[in-house]
């Protein structure tokens, strides 16, 4: 049976960068927390706090002294000026490319633009895209919310994505609000890694019998590569370990295609690859 790994599965540039400078800040002698986890991936969390890094959802209880780590998916303006008042070093484990939303959010804001994001409300990152600003967001989860949510007399919209949506949903959202608001200024704001992951998962499932994707239950990017395979593929599994292998996907299964979300490791995904190699050697 042959395997193909995808080229861009597992860790991105930004969790390799969260992830570093979490264990760096670990080094620290004094006590470090962090709100929340470092990214979407049980192993990687549990790592991260085995190396001494306390996960907290409540900052006030911080003494003056210590340092909050601010997780990959970024924070509202209001945390950081909460850690500040609190005499916390804030140490900014934000990805680059997430922060650059958040820039994009402020200015527009400053211009008197309406802001809208694109994405999972309840997500981490959308959380704190629409926490940069005073003024409430509005936040669109899919194509319905635009008739529910955007104001028929607005005039002036600003839109960013969340940096892991779907590309196909958020163009086709785009053409909608061109058609309802006069003046739209439209950020594309999906990152580079999650664009090449959905334009391999988008071949992989064709030149494959099965399709794997690896990745925790909680991380969006895993979400949306699963869902694009499996409307592809039938034959799509989403995993979070090799625990949740069965063998009976692989009856009669020539070819096997792996791919898997950003706050994967490596070493689960070589873990499932040899899992399946067993499986039918």
């Amino acid at each position: 049976m042959k395997i193909t790994v995808a080229k861009n599965a597992g860790f991105c540039f930004g969790v390799k960068r969260a992830i570093d400078i979490a264990r760096a800040s670990s080094k620290k002698k004094e006590p470090v927390y962090m709100l929340g986890d470092i990214v979407h991936n049980e192993n990687v969390v549990r790592d991260i706090e085995g190396a001494g890094i306390k996960k907290i959802k409540n900052i006030s209880r911080i003494q003056g002294g210590s340092s909050l780590l601010i997780r990959a998916h970024g924070s509202s303006q209001k945390t950081i000026e909460k850690a500040n008042n609190l005499k916390l070093e804030v140490i900014d484990a934000t990805c680059p490319m997430v922060k650059e939303i958040h820039k994009v959010v402020r200015d527009m804001d400053k211009k008197g633009y309406r802001i809208a994001v694109i994405g999972d409300y309840n997500h981490d990152e959308v959380q704190g895209i629409v926490g940069q600003i005073q003024r409430k967001a509005i936040v669109l989860e899919n194509i319905a919310d635009i008739e529910k949510k955007i104001p028929p007399n607005l005039k002036k919209l600003a839109v960013v994505v969340q940096s892991t949506q779907n590309l196909e949903k958020v163009l086709r959202m785009q053409d909608i609000l061109k058609k309802r608001v006069p003046d739209l200024k439209f950020h594309n704001t999906i990152c580079s890694p999650t664009r090449l992951k959905q334009d391999e998962i988008k071949t992989l499932p064709k030149k494959n019998d099965c399709i794997v994707v690896i990745g925790s239950k909680t991380s969006a990017n895993t979400k949306r590569l699963y869902e694009i395979a499996k409307s592809i593929n039938q034959n799509s599994y989403w995993v979070k370990s090799s625990a949740d292998i069965k063998k009976n996907w692989f009856k009669g299964v020539e070819s096997v295609g792996i791919t898997a979300g950003a706050s994967t490791p490596d070493e689960t995904i070589q873990e499932v690859k040899e899992h399946i190699q067993k499986i039918r050697a």
